[in-house]
């Protein structure tokens, strides 16, 4: 049984972890670049920048933890670095985006378990597991997602309005005023503040909290959060445009809005996880 502060064993995986990094450089060449100017040029991933550094906070969190471990390598983890790599192959025949780039998350979990084993593997299963928010959905499925959510949101929306008086009618995501039309688009939907606040969700519950429900409460309040912050921006944004015209709801404003509302998500939801320290305090 070996620690992970002992220095013959740090040599012993020095080597191989090497050998890793640079089968990791070869094997996702093609793979990682694409998927980081995704997130540059999509603003629905933007925060995947963000992700490994979070991750990178967890880790560097456990770090005490991690050499008090024992290193037990396991066989079990070459299974997994091989289902890793069937993974890639088949995402790669088939040109699907979402199979190739979480393959390499199975195949960091893989090696982690080969080389140190299951006790390892467990202590670093949160900054492990939490690289999967940098992974970009596959596009069908966040239109089966965007699409019931946008519905949703403009319902309850034109609902809003309706008690504040206002002369609205609504058509599926189409919401109708006397003068002006108009859509709630995926941006409206909320899957898009969704998305990122469910990454920061599980980031402030278990860097916030102790509690499994705590954590848990927090993770989950994100979409509820999400789905009143953007019928507060789409409220707001009808009520512009009836007295000020479509033009009002569009350009500058639209761009600020989207900002504004995951800004006040994101406070709502650390208001929710300061509540619930001091319900469990």
């Amino acid at each position: 049984m070996r620690s992970l502060q002992e220095p013959s064993t740090s040599r012993v995986i020095l080597w191989p972890l090497a050998v890793v990094l640079v089968l990791l450089c070869v094997l996702y060449a093609s793979v990682v670049p694409p998927m980081v100017a995704q997130w540059n040029d999509d603003p629905n991933y933007s925060h995947g920048f963000i992700v490994p550094l979070i991750s990178g906070w967890f880790l560097w969190q456990s770090r005490d933890a991690l050499r008090s471990v024992s290193i037990r390598p396991s066989a079990w983890g070459f299974v997994v670095v091989l289902l890793a790599l069937c993974q890639l192959a088949v995402g790669s025949a088939a040109v699907e985006l979402f199979t190739m780039r979480s393959s390499l998350v199975m195949l960091l979990a893989g090696t982690v378990l080969y080389l140190f084993g299951w006790a390892v593997l467990r202590q670093v299963s949160l900054p492990v597991g939490y690289l999967f928010f940098m992974v970009p959905l596959p596009y069908i499925l966040y239109d089966t997602l965007a699409f019931p959510l946008k519905l949703l949101v403009a319902k309850y929306s034109v609902l809003g309005l309706k008690l504040m008086g206002v002369i609205v009618w609504r058509e599926g995501n189409i919401i109708q005023f006397p003068q002006v039309v108009l859509e709630v688009a995926d941006a409206c939907s909320g899957l898009r503040s969704l998305l990122s606040l469910i990454a920061l969700a599980v980031a402030l519950a278990f860097l916030s909290h102790r509690v499994a429900w705590q954590r848990l409460l927090v993770i989950a309040a994100a979409l509820p959060i999400a789905i009143v912050s953007n019928m507060f921006r789409v409220i707001v944004t009808g009520l512009l445009a009836q007295h000020y015209g479509a033009a009002a709801a569009e350009g500058f404003f639209h761009e600020f809005a989207g900002l504004a509302v995951f800004l006040m998500a994101f406070i709502l939801l650390g208001l929710v996880s300061a509540l619930l320290r001091r319900v469990g305090a």
